[in-house]
């Protein structure tokens, strides 16, 4: 590994996915290189990260669209889509709902950034987002919010993990901007 380069330390022994990729205990950090994807877009085209070379990804991750927090995370993006065009960086949200449910959502709040569908989770796995949640006692597997600011090169420069909405999208422009 590159000297310059940082690793966030995963606890225990890393865990294998259905891909053979490092399981969500291991944390993806700056520097790390950003896995690999090919997802259908909501138009139902494919969206991968080679599509994104030379230029700076906003990769979030959402549990769920049309839901308080994601509509209005996804709106915060949706209206700064300019100003990060400005920055040479292209945004992409991700969650595990289907390709109709991302363009009925993005039809409703008239969203005009690109969302991608993951309903096998393999790219969620990859990212260390899909991770186990509790509500109310209850113990299940969603997605984390978390955000991945992704390099002209496909390293990962910046990572904001268990996100919470209310500025957030201006907090990822403003690193956009200096990178």
């Amino acid at each position: 590994m590159d000297k310059n380069m940082s690793k966030t330390p995963s606890k225990g022994p890393p865990e294998k996915t259905s891909t053979g990729s490092l399981a969500a205990n291991k944390r993806l950090g700056p520097g790390d290189k950003a896995p690999a994807f090919e997802l259908p877009d909501d138009t139902g085209a494919k969206v991968s990260l080679a599509d994104f070379a030379g230029k700076k990804l906003v990769l979030y991750f959402y549990p769920k669209d049309d839901t308080s927090g994601c509509t209005k995370e996804a709106i915060d993006f949706n209206g700064l889509r300019d100003e990060f065009k400005k920055a040479n960086a292209a945004i992409l949200g991700v969650s595990p709902d289907g390709v109709a449910s991302h363009a009925k959502f993005k039809a409703k709040h008239k969203l005009k950034l690109s969302l991608a569908s993951d309903e096998t989770k393999v790219m969620l796995e990859a990212y260390g987002v899909w991770v186990e949640k509790s509500m109310y006692g209850r113990k299940y597997m969603g997605v984390e919010r978390t955000t991945f600011l992704i390099d002209k090169d496909g390293r990962i420069a910046s990572v904001w993990n268990k996100v919470k909405v209310p500025g957030h999208a201006e907090a990822v422009l403003a690193a956009a901007k200096a990178l």
